[in-house]
């Protein structure tokens, strides 16, 4: 499957159009989130801000290099995003050369803003170990152009993590299983399947939402939502079929808020750490 040109640009792309591109500067761009599909996470609202912000990095190295996630300073959760909903979204760049490139970034529905990206990192790597360069530049011209198809992106398959053991009110753990196949793994990427580091922190976001509902004294019938989510550090790739063993701690709280550390490790080797501000009820 991870060839299988049918998924590449659809399993998991996230720019149908960019309506405005400053080479090496900016980017303004579309997405039409499938109607079909049972949800859209927030994780893959903040996946389509930083995929904007590669393709103006890409541009900007002729194709040599593409980013890949490896630090956020803050990630703002503001509204949800429901399936119907067309994403505006925006990416600056700070900096960007054949190392790395440094960003901003933000997305819109309805003139409503549903997330904000704040002082991201990304060190880009080879292009060619992940996907063909000269597939990569006439996507982008297709997208500048006459815009994708849009509507293709079936959504994530469905998958649990397996609660651990409770040793304390105050933590939680979980394995998760990542899948050997799945259709995003073709188009992230073609010559690599990683899996999506947006999927894991998603999977994180989820075992603190747990986490926090069950704290002592939360407030009754008020489900937990993600206000932020800082101090992102993704230090390796995760390939088909691994099993991530996550942990949630409560670092802090207050009467109708709680601060939760997130980690994630394979085979004894950190693969993720972040920390989430987690608020309870509904959004204003």
């Amino acid at each position: 499957m991870g060839s299988d040109p049918d998924f590449h640009f659809a399993a998991f792309s996230f720019v149908d159009r960019i309506t405005e591109f400053v080479p090496g500067q900016r980017a303004r761009g579309r997405y039409a989130v499938p109607a079909g599909i049972a949800a859209f996470p927030a994780c893959l609202v903040a996946e389509a801000v930083g995929q904007l912000a590669a393709w103006v990095s890409m541009d900007a190295v002729g194709f040599r290099g593409r980013p890949v996630a490896a630090l956020a300073g803050e990630t703002r959760f503001l509204a949800p995003v429901a399936p119907g909903s067309t994403l505006e979204l925006a990416a600056d760049i700070e900096s960007c050369d054949d190392e790395a490139v440094s960003y901003a970034g933000w997305a819109e529905v309805d003139g409503r803003r549903v997330i904000e990206l704040v002082d991201c990192f990304g060190p880009l790597l080879p292009v060619a170990e992940f996907d063909a360069p000269e597939a990569l530049a006439a996507r982008l011209a297709l997208i500048r152009g006459a815009g994708a198809v849009p509507g293709r992106f079936g959504g994530i398959p469905p998958w649990v993590a397996t609660p651990g053991a409770c040793v304390a009110a105050s933590s939680r753990s979980a394995v998760l299983d990542v899948p050997a196949t799945a259709p995003f793994f073709a188009d992230h990427f073609p010559r690599r399947p990683v899996f999506p580091a947006t999927l894991l922190l998603d999977a994180q976001i989820a075992l603190a939402q747990e986490l926090a509902a069950e704290l002592p004294d939360w407030p009754p019938g008020a489900p937990p939502r993600v206000l932020r989510m800082t101090r992102v550090k993704v230090r390796s790739f995760t390939p088909p079929g691994a099993r991530l063993e996550l942990a949630a701690e409560l670092q802090g709280r207050d009467d109708d808020s709680a601060i939760i550390a997130l980690a994630a490790r394979a085979e004894g080797r950190s693969v993720a750490t972040a920390r989430v501000e987690i608020a309870a009820g509904d959004r204003p």
